[in-house]
């Protein structure tokens, strides 16, 4: 049996005919590395004359069934098949991770090892969340391995002897900058002497899935205007930029506040928030980190897309920014307002695990 720490994920095809076991479905771009695919992980075959194995990255835009012109939008930004049985390539891969080791003794003389690598240009794992009424629509960056049994790659193969497992592609934070996140604005207005002064500023670049964010706000008011109701929120912004050049954007986390900033008086305030899944589920075009079947997930991570990179194969693109905005009046008319907003981008994402 394997350590409970080695949990291993196994799909058969339907007619039993095609087997893969992997030992992780999430495969981490380091940014100037990437894991992968096929380090720890087996394909079995049984009664099968030739095997391929197949990684691909998708983009799917609206419903399987029906799109634009009753057309389901769909593209392969990455697509790459391998013959593994009989073995073409991968000889100079004869030395097996002790994982594959075990896999090949339980699984006997059908087991063969795989191996693909990633190219550094593609997208991570994204999708945005469909309202409850979507139904079968999804737009999504989608990764997947695909075992089969065929006479050749080209042919068309049955639902049956094909076997097919989500997999991610996922980063974690970089270092941390020093860089102190900050953003400022100042507004003269007519029939006032002095300007209205207002600076936001974070503790640091990128925040983790879950972690407290804490939002520094500096006013100093000169102007004979009177400030009222400060709103702080976090805006997720989602590009599609492969298919339709659509924009999300999304407060993932919010406080209202009756904050007020008389004319003459300044005001030093910390306002705390954290941007979660858990407070904006079921909401339409919110983006989340890729999701597997039946696994929780989580807000996508900040994209990190290389410079050499064409930004459309990345399909979409995700960042976050503060957004502090407060309301001033020019007479004692309710109409009469108008908003002063000071936005701080920032990167949300996950930790870097502890190695071992």
């Amino acid at each position: 049996t394997m350590s409970p720490k080695h949990v291993i994920f196994k799909k058969l095809s339907r007619d039993k005919s095609v087997g893969v076991y992997m030992a992780k479905r999430d495969f981490v771009d380091h940014c100037d590395s990437i894991d992968p695919v096929g380090d720890e992980d087996i394909v079995v075959y049984y009664l099968c004359p030739i095997v391929f194995v197949m990684l691909s990255c998708t983009f799917r835009y609206g419903r399987d069934d029906m799109d634009v012109m009753g057309v389901a939008f769909r593209r392969d930004i990455f697509l790459t098949t391998r013959q593994v049985y009989p073995e073409l390539q991968d000889k100079e891969r004869s030395i097996h991770t002790k994982m594959q080791e075990k896999l090949l003794r339980k699984l006997g003389d059908n087991a063969i090892p795989f191996f693909f690598e990633f190219p550094d240009n593609l997208p991570c794992s994204v999708c945005l969340q469909p309202a409850p009424s979507d139904v079968g629509k999804r737009c999504a960056v989608e990764f997947e391995v695909k075992a089969f049994c065929a006479e050749n790659q080209d042919e068309k193969i049955e639902k049956r002897s094909f076997v097919r497992l989500a997999i991610r592609k996922i980063q974690y934070a970089p270092g941390d900058s020093k860089t102190i996140p900050s953003s400022e604005i100042t507004c003269e207005f007519l029939m006032s002497d002095k300007p209205l002064h207002m600076q936001v500023s974070l503790e640091k670049e990128t925040y983790y899935h879950g972690e407290l964010i804490k939002v520094s706000v500096d006013i100093n008011n000169s102007s004979s205007r009177s400030l009222k109701d400060i709103t702080v929120a976090v805006e997720q912004v989602t590009n599609v930029v492969l298919y339709s050049n659509d924009k999300y954007v999304r407060a993932v986390a919010l406080e209202e506040t009756s904050d007020t900033v008389p004319s003459g008086t300044t005001l030093k305030k910390v306002y705390t928030l954290i941007p979660l899944l858990a407070a904006n589920k079921e909401r339409r075009g919110i983006a989340l980190d890729g999701k597997l079947k039946h696994e929780d997930t989580c807000l996508a991570s900040s994209s990190i897309v290389k410079e050499e990179v064409l930004k459309e194969v990345q399909g979409m693109l995700v960042s976050y920014k503060l957004v502090c905005h407060t309301y001033f009046h020019f007479c004692e008319c309710i109409f009469c307002t108008s908003e002063v907003a000071v936005e701080v981008p920032f990167r949300l994402m996950h930790p870097k695990p502890e190695p071992g």
